[in-house]
Protein backbone atom coordinates (compact mmCIF):
# COMPACT_ATOMS: atom_id res chain seq x y z
CA UNK A 1 0.00 0.00 0.00
CA UNK A 2 3.04 2.23 0.00
CA UNK A 3 3.28 2.92 3.76
CA UNK A 4 6.64 2.93 5.48
CA UNK A 5 7.24 2.31 9.18
CA UNK A 6 7.65 6.02 9.91
CA UNK A 7 4.22 6.81 8.46
CA UNK A 8 2.58 4.05 10.49
CA UNK A 9 4.46 5.04 13.63
CA UNK A 10 3.20 8.58 13.30
CA UNK A 11 -0.37 7.41 13.95
CA UNK A 12 0.35 5.00 16.80
CA UNK A 13 0.44 5.90 20.48
CA UNK A 14 2.40 4.23 23.25
CA UNK A 15 -0.59 4.87 25.51
CA UNK A 16 -2.86 2.61 23.48
CA UNK A 17 -2.98 -1.06 22.61
CA UNK A 18 -3.81 -2.33 19.12
CA UNK A 19 -5.49 -5.47 17.86
CA UNK A 20 -3.34 -6.27 14.83
CA UNK A 21 -5.39 -9.34 13.89
CA UNK A 22 -8.54 -7.24 13.66
CA UNK A 23 -6.72 -4.63 11.61
CA UNK A 24 -5.53 -7.38 9.26
CA UNK A 25 -9.09 -8.70 8.95
CA UNK A 26 -10.21 -5.20 7.98
CA UNK A 27 -7.63 -5.11 5.20
CA UNK A 28 -8.68 -8.57 4.00
CA UNK A 29 -12.33 -7.54 3.85
CA UNK A 30 -11.57 -4.44 1.81
CA UNK A 31 -9.45 -6.56 -0.52
CA UNK A 32 -12.33 -9.01 -0.99
CA UNK A 33 -14.80 -6.30 -1.99
CA UNK A 34 -12.46 -5.14 -4.72
CA UNK A 35 -10.05 -2.62 -3.22
CA UNK A 36 -6.54 -2.75 -4.68
CA UNK A 37 -3.50 -2.03 -2.50
CA UNK A 38 -3.25 1.48 -3.94
CA UNK A 39 -6.97 2.15 -3.33
CA UNK A 40 -6.67 0.99 0.28
CA UNK A 41 -3.64 3.22 0.63
CA UNK A 42 -5.63 6.22 -0.61
CA UNK A 43 -8.53 5.33 1.70
CA UNK A 44 -6.38 5.17 4.83
CA UNK A 45 -4.41 8.29 3.94
CA UNK A 46 -7.68 10.22 3.77
CA UNK A 47 -9.00 8.71 7.01
CA UNK A 48 -6.35 7.06 9.16
CA UNK A 49 -8.84 6.62 12.01
CA UNK A 50 -10.64 4.04 9.90
CA UNK A 51 -7.80 1.62 10.57
CA UNK A 52 -5.93 2.86 13.63
CA UNK A 53 -8.70 4.17 15.88
CA UNK A 54 -9.97 1.13 17.74
CA UNK A 55 -7.98 -1.18 15.44
CA UNK A 56 -10.80 -1.25 12.90
CA UNK A 57 -13.47 -1.51 15.60
CA UNK A 58 -15.81 0.79 13.67
CA UNK A 59 -15.60 -1.60 10.78
CA UNK A 60 -16.82 -4.48 12.93
CA UNK A 61 -19.46 -2.35 14.61
CA UNK A 62 -21.07 -1.51 11.28
CA UNK A 63 -20.48 -4.67 9.29
CA UNK A 64 -20.74 -7.32 11.98
CA UNK A 65 -22.98 -5.58 14.47
CA UNK A 66 -25.62 -4.48 12.01
CA UNK A 67 -25.56 -5.98 8.54
CA UNK A 68 -24.66 -9.55 9.38
CA UNK A 69 -26.93 -9.66 12.42
CA UNK A 70 -29.80 -8.46 10.24
CA UNK A 71 -29.54 -11.39 7.84
CA UNK A 72 -27.80 -9.48 5.06
CA UNK A 73 -25.84 -11.75 2.76
CA UNK A 74 -22.10 -11.15 2.75
CA UNK A 75 -22.29 -10.24 -0.94
CA UNK A 76 -24.84 -7.53 -0.05
CA UNK A 77 -22.59 -6.24 2.72
CA UNK A 78 -19.67 -6.12 0.29
CA UNK A 79 -21.76 -4.13 -2.21
CA UNK A 80 -22.97 -1.64 0.40
CA UNK A 81 -19.51 -0.98 1.81
CA UNK A 82 -17.96 -0.73 -1.64
CA UNK A 83 -20.55 1.88 -2.60
CA UNK A 84 -20.35 3.71 0.75
CA UNK A 85 -16.81 3.28 2.16
CA UNK A 86 -17.18 6.40 4.30
CA UNK A 87 -19.67 4.55 6.52
CA UNK A 88 -16.71 2.80 8.17
CA UNK A 89 -15.22 6.06 9.45
CA UNK A 90 -15.75 6.87 13.16
CA UNK A 91 -17.92 9.92 12.49
CA UNK A 92 -20.18 8.24 9.94
CA UNK A 93 -20.58 5.03 11.90
CA UNK A 94 -21.53 7.07 14.98
CA UNK A 95 -24.23 8.90 13.01
CA UNK A 96 -25.34 5.61 11.54
CA UNK A 97 -25.78 3.98 14.95
CA UNK A 98 -27.69 7.00 16.26
CA UNK A 99 -30.10 6.67 13.36
CA UNK A 100 -30.52 2.97 14.09
CA UNK A 101 -31.18 3.64 17.77
CA UNK A 102 -33.66 6.40 16.87
CA UNK A 103 -35.70 4.03 14.70
CA UNK A 104 -35.64 1.35 17.39
CA UNK A 105 -36.89 3.88 19.94
CA UNK A 106 -40.01 4.64 17.90
CA UNK A 107 -40.64 0.88 17.64
CA UNK A 108 -40.24 0.55 13.90
CA UNK A 109 -40.30 -3.00 12.54
CA UNK A 110 -36.87 -4.51 11.77
CA UNK A 111 -37.62 -5.01 8.06
CA UNK A 112 -38.53 -1.34 7.64
CA UNK A 113 -35.42 -0.24 9.53
CA UNK A 114 -33.20 -2.42 7.37
CA UNK A 115 -34.75 -1.05 4.19
CA UNK A 116 -34.37 2.61 5.22
CA UNK A 117 -30.80 2.24 6.45
CA UNK A 118 -29.59 0.23 3.47
CA UNK A 119 -31.13 2.57 0.87
CA UNK A 120 -30.09 5.80 2.61
CA UNK A 121 -26.83 4.59 4.13
CA UNK A 122 -24.62 7.39 2.81
CA UNK A 123 -27.17 10.05 3.67
CA UNK A 124 -27.66 8.87 7.26
CA UNK A 125 -23.96 8.52 7.90
CA UNK A 126 -23.23 12.10 6.89
CA UNK A 127 -25.67 13.83 9.29
CA UNK A 128 -26.05 13.90 13.07
CA UNK A 129 -29.48 13.57 14.64
CA UNK A 130 -31.54 15.60 17.06
CA UNK A 131 -32.88 13.89 20.17
CA UNK A 132 -36.05 11.82 19.91
CA UNK A 133 -37.97 14.09 22.30
CA UNK A 134 -37.22 17.11 20.11
CA UNK A 135 -38.51 15.40 16.97
CA UNK A 136 -41.61 14.03 18.72
CA UNK A 137 -42.79 17.58 19.45
CA UNK A 138 -43.90 17.72 15.82
CA UNK A 139 -46.13 14.69 16.45
CA UNK A 140 -47.49 15.58 19.90
CA UNK A 141 -45.29 12.92 21.45
CA UNK A 142 -46.90 10.12 19.43
CA UNK A 143 -44.21 7.60 18.43
CA UNK A 144 -46.61 5.60 16.28
CA UNK A 145 -47.51 8.62 14.14
CA UNK A 146 -43.84 9.47 13.67
CA UNK A 147 -43.06 5.86 12.77
CA UNK A 148 -45.83 5.67 10.17
CA UNK A 149 -44.82 9.02 8.70
CA UNK A 150 -41.24 7.84 8.23
CA UNK A 151 -42.34 4.56 6.64
CA UNK A 152 -44.55 6.43 4.18
CA UNK A 153 -41.84 8.95 3.31
CA UNK A 154 -38.33 8.46 4.78
CA UNK A 155 -37.41 12.02 3.87
CA UNK A 156 -39.74 13.08 6.70
CA UNK A 157 -37.13 11.57 8.99
CA UNK A 158 -34.34 13.53 7.32
CA UNK A 159 -36.07 16.90 7.36
CA UNK A 160 -37.22 16.62 10.98
CA UNK A 161 -34.42 14.74 12.69
CA UNK A 162 -31.18 16.07 11.22
CA UNK A 163 -29.47 18.86 13.15
CA UNK A 164 -28.11 20.55 10.03
CA UNK A 165 -30.16 21.73 7.08
CA UNK A 166 -30.25 19.41 4.10
CA UNK A 167 -29.05 20.90 0.83
CA UNK A 168 -31.37 20.60 -2.15
CA UNK A 169 -29.26 18.05 -4.03
CA UNK A 170 -29.16 15.74 -1.02
CA UNK A 171 -32.91 16.03 -0.54
CA UNK A 172 -33.57 15.12 -4.17
CA UNK A 173 -31.26 12.13 -3.82
CA UNK A 174 -32.92 10.97 -0.62
CA UNK A 175 -36.42 11.05 -2.04
CA UNK A 176 -35.57 8.70 -4.88
CA UNK A 177 -31.98 7.44 -4.94
CA UNK A 178 -32.16 5.45 -8.20
CA UNK A 179 -33.93 8.26 -10.06
CA UNK A 180 -31.39 10.75 -8.72
CA UNK A 181 -28.47 8.69 -10.05
CA UNK A 182 -30.08 8.27 -13.48
CA UNK A 183 -30.86 11.97 -13.80
CA UNK A 184 -27.40 12.96 -12.59
CA UNK A 185 -25.74 10.71 -15.16
CA UNK A 186 -27.94 12.17 -17.90
CA UNK A 187 -27.11 15.75 -16.89
CA UNK A 188 -23.39 15.00 -16.84
CA UNK A 189 -23.65 13.57 -20.36
CA UNK A 190 -25.19 16.76 -21.72
CA UNK A 191 -22.66 19.07 -20.13
CA UNK A 192 -23.81 19.97 -16.62
CA UNK A 193 -21.10 20.37 -13.99
CA UNK A 194 -21.40 17.88 -11.14
CA UNK A 195 -22.72 19.34 -7.85
CA UNK A 196 -23.12 22.80 -9.40
CA UNK A 197 -26.04 25.07 -8.50
CA UNK A 198 -27.19 24.73 -12.10
CA UNK A 199 -27.38 20.95 -11.74
CA UNK A 200 -29.23 21.14 -8.42
CA UNK A 201 -31.87 23.39 -9.97
CA UNK A 202 -32.21 21.12 -12.98
CA UNK A 203 -32.63 18.01 -10.81
CA UNK A 204 -35.54 19.65 -9.03
CA UNK A 205 -37.23 20.76 -12.25
CA UNK A 206 -36.88 17.66 -14.41
CA UNK A 207 -39.68 15.10 -14.29
CA UNK A 208 -39.21 11.53 -15.45
CA UNK A 209 -36.55 8.87 -15.29
CA UNK A 210 -33.09 9.32 -16.71
CA UNK A 211 -33.87 7.11 -19.72
CA UNK A 212 -37.03 9.13 -20.45
CA UNK A 213 -35.11 12.40 -20.35
CA UNK A 214 -32.52 10.90 -22.69
CA UNK A 215 -35.26 9.78 -25.10
CA UNK A 216 -36.72 13.29 -25.23
CA UNK A 217 -33.28 14.82 -25.71
CA UNK A 218 -32.51 12.39 -28.54
CA UNK A 219 -35.85 13.22 -30.14
CA UNK A 220 -34.76 16.84 -30.58
CA UNK A 221 -31.38 15.80 -31.97
CA UNK A 222 -33.05 13.48 -34.50
CA UNK A 223 -35.32 16.35 -35.54
CA UNK A 224 -32.23 18.07 -36.90
CA UNK A 225 -30.83 20.06 -34.00
CA UNK A 226 -27.15 19.93 -33.08
CA UNK A 227 -26.30 18.07 -29.85
CA UNK A 228 -24.66 21.15 -28.33
CA UNK A 229 -27.60 23.31 -29.38
CA UNK A 230 -30.05 20.99 -27.61
CA UNK A 231 -27.84 20.98 -24.50
CA UNK A 232 -27.89 24.77 -24.47
CA UNK A 233 -31.66 24.83 -24.98
CA UNK A 234 -32.24 22.45 -22.08
CA UNK A 235 -30.09 24.58 -19.79
CA UNK A 236 -32.07 27.68 -20.73
CA UNK A 237 -35.44 25.97 -20.37
CA UNK A 238 -35.16 22.68 -18.40
CA UNK A 239 -38.92 22.08 -18.51
CA UNK A 240 -38.58 21.38 -22.24
CA UNK A 241 -37.75 17.80 -21.27
CA UNK A 242 -40.77 17.43 -18.99
CA UNK A 243 -42.90 16.72 -22.04
CA UNK A 244 -43.28 13.38 -23.75
CA UNK A 245 -41.46 12.51 -26.93
CA UNK A 246 -44.77 12.54 -28.85
CA UNK A 247 -45.63 16.07 -27.74
CA UNK A 248 -42.17 17.36 -28.65
CA UNK A 249 -42.49 15.80 -32.11
CA UNK A 250 -45.90 17.46 -32.62
CA UNK A 251 -44.46 20.87 -31.78
CA UNK A 252 -41.55 20.40 -34.19
CA UNK A 253 -44.01 19.30 -36.89
CA UNK A 254 -46.17 22.36 -36.17
CA UNK A 255 -43.20 24.63 -36.73
CA UNK A 256 -42.58 23.05 -40.13
CA UNK A 257 -46.12 22.37 -41.30
CA UNK A 258 -47.77 25.68 -40.34
CA UNK A 259 -44.92 28.05 -41.13
CA UNK A 260 -42.30 26.11 -43.07
CA UNK A 261 -39.66 27.22 -40.57
CA UNK A 262 -36.45 25.22 -40.06
CA UNK A 263 -36.13 23.51 -36.69
CA UNK A 264 -33.13 25.62 -35.70
CA UNK A 265 -35.39 28.68 -35.60
CA UNK A 266 -36.21 27.77 -31.99
CA UNK A 267 -32.61 27.42 -30.77
CA UNK A 268 -32.70 30.97 -29.38
CA UNK A 269 -36.23 30.48 -28.06
CA UNK A 270 -36.36 26.99 -26.50
CA UNK A 271 -39.36 27.99 -24.39
CA UNK A 272 -41.41 27.53 -27.55
CA UNK A 273 -41.45 23.82 -26.74
CA UNK A 274 -43.02 24.57 -23.35
CA UNK A 275 -46.16 26.25 -24.73
CA UNK A 276 -49.29 24.17 -25.25
CA UNK A 277 -50.38 22.99 -28.69
CA UNK A 278 -53.58 25.02 -28.56
CA UNK A 279 -51.66 28.29 -28.43
CA UNK A 280 -49.15 27.13 -31.04
CA UNK A 281 -51.63 25.81 -33.61
CA UNK A 282 -54.01 28.78 -33.38
CA UNK A 283 -51.37 31.48 -33.54
CA UNK A 284 -49.36 29.80 -36.30
CA UNK A 285 -52.53 29.28 -38.35
CA UNK A 286 -53.52 32.92 -37.92
CA UNK A 287 -50.08 34.13 -38.93
CA UNK A 288 -49.98 31.79 -41.94
CA UNK A 289 -53.35 33.19 -43.10
CA UNK A 290 -52.09 36.76 -42.71
CA UNK A 291 -49.01 35.98 -44.79
CA UNK A 292 -51.18 34.60 -47.57
CA UNK A 293 -53.15 37.83 -47.53
CA UNK A 294 -49.95 39.88 -47.59
CA UNK A 295 -50.90 41.46 -44.27
CA UNK A 296 -47.90 40.28 -42.24
CA UNK A 297 -44.15 40.26 -42.67
CA UNK A 298 -42.69 36.89 -43.67
CA UNK A 299 -40.43 34.96 -41.29
CA UNK A 300 -41.27 36.73 -38.06
CA UNK A 301 -39.49 35.11 -35.14
CA UNK A 302 -41.23 32.33 -33.24
CA UNK A 303 -40.90 34.27 -29.99
CA UNK A 304 -42.73 37.25 -31.53
CA UNK A 305 -45.67 35.01 -32.41
CA UNK A 306 -45.83 32.86 -29.29
CA UNK A 307 -44.50 34.79 -26.30
CA UNK A 308 -46.79 37.84 -26.38
CA UNK A 309 -50.03 37.99 -24.40
CA UNK A 310 -53.39 37.11 -25.96
CA UNK A 311 -54.45 40.75 -25.94
CA UNK A 312 -51.28 41.83 -27.72
CA UNK A 313 -51.58 39.06 -30.31
CA UNK A 314 -55.15 40.06 -31.11
CA UNK A 315 -54.15 43.70 -31.41
CA UNK A 316 -51.14 43.19 -33.69
CA UNK A 317 -52.03 40.01 -35.59
CA UNK A 318 -55.80 39.63 -35.61
CA UNK A 319 -57.16 43.14 -35.89
CA UNK A 320 -54.73 44.28 -38.60
CA UNK A 321 -56.98 42.72 -41.28
CA UNK A 322 -60.74 43.36 -41.68
CA UNK A 323 -61.46 39.64 -41.81
CA UNK A 324 -59.00 38.84 -39.05
CA UNK A 325 -61.43 38.70 -36.10
CA UNK A 326 -63.76 36.30 -37.92
CA UNK A 327 -60.87 34.04 -38.95
CA UNK A 328 -59.55 34.07 -35.39
CA UNK A 329 -62.90 33.07 -33.91
CA UNK A 330 -63.21 30.27 -36.44
CA UNK A 331 -59.73 29.00 -35.56
CA UNK A 332 -60.60 28.93 -31.87
CA UNK A 333 -63.64 26.79 -32.63
CA UNK A 334 -62.10 24.46 -35.20
CA UNK A 335 -58.59 23.73 -33.92
CA UNK A 336 -58.19 21.19 -31.12
CA UNK A 337 -57.47 22.46 -27.63
CA UNK A 338 -54.69 19.95 -26.96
Amino acid sequence: MGFDSNWIGGYLSSNKTYDWNRMLDTLCFLHEIGYSDSQMGDLFRKDTALLFEGSGKQFYAVVGGFFLNWAFKMSEVYALVLKNPQILSPKCSKNFWKALHFLFEIEMEPDNIAQILSIHLKFLGSHSLKGLKTVLRNFNGDKHSLCESIKNDPTTFFSLAFKSNICSAEYVAARNPSSFVEKTEFLLRIGYVENSDEMVKALKRFRGRGDQLQERFDCLVRAGLDFNAVSSMVKQAPTVLNQTKDILEKKIEGLRNYLGYPVDSIVDFPSYLCYDMERISRRFSMYAWLREKGAAKPMLSVSTLIACSDARFVKYFVNIHPEGPAVWENLKKSLPSS
